[in-house]
């Protein structure tokens, strides 16, 4: 008879699950037991490495490494030594298959439902080889945990503190919540385009109006500086702070304006000063 029923493999900060053993069981308690399960995954970060929850006929056994941990469903008969044995053999092939960038960037349940193949394969070795055959492995596990023992805790107790009601468990957000942006509407993708297009433009002229200006007009070079100002508030208005965009171009605008009020005085004196000649 099989000890090791049910694995289930979940990222800590969220209790996203990643992967799960796709066994198919009728009993009562051991439905009963996989909904606490899912329970419990969503609070292990409340929790040491190791841990251990034990109910009528069935125990939860997980192990966690880093922000992924690895459960368990055994039969009460399963000796607490093998099933840890088992967890930490699913976290060296999980750790082997699956590299932490993508773990982390997953956001939809059961992304590596695939691994589901190799649960299936370690869970038969573990139910079906004989204990002297993994001797070794077992001694190993068995020194750590003379050393670091496994909390302690109760099936009934995980429905309480998960809130679960008539089999109905609460989601609980995690340290690290998921952040929905806004859609962006047409009229901010308009403004969008036609704020890089007038950028582009007074690009181009500031860059044509500069080859000039150093060529022949070298007096031009303040309306160099006020196209490529325009092209950079422009490219600003792309940001979405709104009060640093309406400050900065007001700025802009005040600093074109006191420079096109200069331009104006200087040719009104330059006018003044040629009929001044002629007369």
């Amino acid at each position: 008879m099989s000890m090791i029923l049910f694995a289930y493999v979940v990222r800590v900060r969220d209790g996203l699950p990643l992967s799960a053993s796709t066994d198919f069981h009728l009993n009562q308690d051991f439905l009963e037991c996989r909904k606490r399960l899912k329970a419990l995954s969503l609070i292990l970060a409340q929790y040491p490495n190791r841990g251990t929850a034990t109910g009528r006929g069935f125990s939860i056994h997980f192990h966690s490494s880093g922000d992924i941990a690895y459960m368990g469903i055994c039969t009460s008969s399963c000796p607490t030594v093998m099933a840890f044995c088992f967890l930490e053999e699913l976290q060296w092939k999980f750790s082997a298959s699956y590299d932490s960038t993508s773990i982390s960037l997953a956001t939809r349940p059961y992304a590596f439902l695939e691994f589901d193949n190799i649960i299936q394969k370690v869970k038969y070795h573990f139910n079906y080889t004989s204990c002297s055959q993994m001797k070794n492995s077992l001694e190993k596990i068995q020194e750590e945990l003379k050393f670091h023992p496994p909390v302690l805790l109760k099936l009934e107790d995980i429905e309480l503190m998960n809130g679960m009601i008539n089999g109905y468990t609460e989601v609980h957000m995690g340290s690290a919540p998921i952040y929905r942006m806004q859609p962006v509407t047409p009229l901010g993708i308009l403004s969008l385009v036609l704020s890089i297009m007038c950028g582009a433009l007074n690009l181009i002229r500031g860059v044509h109006l500069a080859e000039y200006s150093f060529q022949e007009d070298h007096e031009g070079i303040g309306n160099v500086i006020a196209f490529l100002l325009s092209f950079l508030a422009c490219i600003f208005q792309c940001y979405g702070r709104k009060q640093l965009q309406l400050h900065f171009l007001l700025k802009i605008l005040r600093r074109e304006g006191r420079r096109m009020r200069g331009a104006s005085c200087q040719k009104r004196s330059n006018f003044s000063g040629d009929e001044s000649a002629i007369l």
